[in-house]
């Protein structure tokens, strides 16, 4: 990876990567070790039911081609990915994480003041917005059913967006917890994507205005998420615009997530085997 000279003197400046690495990141010639990366998240970042899954940790469900795997591919990175599916804050920052195949560590119990480079994607777990995406689900045309928005928004007061606010400082500490196990790291927080169109489509058992509800959320969780990340410096990267139009209404061979009514072998409402590809690669470019 050849990098830019003025992202190089950003890297330097907030990254503080010691001299010795400087060589390898200009493309020049170098007998030390690459950029040492640390993957961090939840099932958005670690690829359940992707193929090459990761026997290292198989409660995890980590995909090998993951966008983490990606990423680190572009950079020449060494990747220590420590992703695992169903994470929640407290699984990065505290909490011994339980899965199906026993236990992992909280996940910052992999960075040092070594590392180079930490990815992290947060946040949709603590809303259990997969859980509210599937009591969404409505096989049948309106009005015979029950509209999920009107579930979550009444009187005028939308209790999805007033989670956001309340979990929004806890995505802040997680931030400064990495901060503080990985001083001299660049980090940078990886968004969730565009998942349905507006309107959303036939292929898809949601109502349009639930489609457009269900978006709305992950839009406003990206945002808190953003302010949270930029507040401290750091940097957000936004992959709801490059995912628009690769969403789940998308043919299997162009979408970058699966539908409730999957597409493509993936977990519903994740992201395919393309969509980790182009994340990674998207992730990549602004990292240059």
């Amino acid at each position: 990876m050849k990098v830019n000279s003025a992202v190089l003197a950003r890297l330097l400046a907030v990254v503080a990567l010691p001299a010795t690495l400087v060589p390898a990141l200009t493309g020049a010639a170098a007998s030390t070790p690459m950029i040492r990366y640390v993957a961090l998240g939840d099932s958005a970042a670690a690829g359940p039911l992707l193929p090459n899954q990761d026997t290292t940790s198989p409660g995890c469900l980590r995909s090998h081609l993951n966008y983490p795997s990606v990423l680190a591919a572009k950079l020449g990175a060494t990747l220590t990915d420590v992703t695992c599916s169903s994470a929640k804050s407290q699984n990065v920052t505290t909490t011994t994480q339980s899965t199906l195949a026993g236990s992992v560590p909280p996940q910052v119990d992999s960075l040092d003041a070594g590392v180079d480079l930490v990815t992290l994607t947060i946040g949709l777990n603590d809303l259990n917005l997969f859980t509210t995406a599937l009591a969404c689900v409505n096989p049948l045309p309106e009005p015979t059913g029950k509209s999920c928005r009107d579930k979550y928004v009444t009187n005028g007061v939308d209790t999805m967006r007033n989670a956001i606010d309340d979990w929004a400082p806890t995505w802040g500490r997680v931030l400064d917890t990495v901060r503080a196990r990985a001083p001299r790291a660049h980090i940078a927080v990886i968004g969730y994507g565009t998942y349905f169109r507006p309107g959303g489509c036939a292929s898809q058992p949601l109502w349009p205005g639930d489609a457009d509800y269900l978006g709305s959320v992950v839009a406003t969780q990206n945002a808190a998420l953003a302010a949270e990340t930029q507040r401290r410096g750091d940097q957000f990267i936004d992959i709801a615009t490059v995912s628009v139009g690769h969403d789940v209404c998308a043919p299997s061979d162009q979408a970058y997530y699966t539908g409730l009514i999957p597409n493509a072998i993936a977990v519903p409402l994740h992201p395919t085997t393309l969509g980790m590809q182009s994340i990674g690669e998207y992730a990549a470019q602004q990292l240059q």
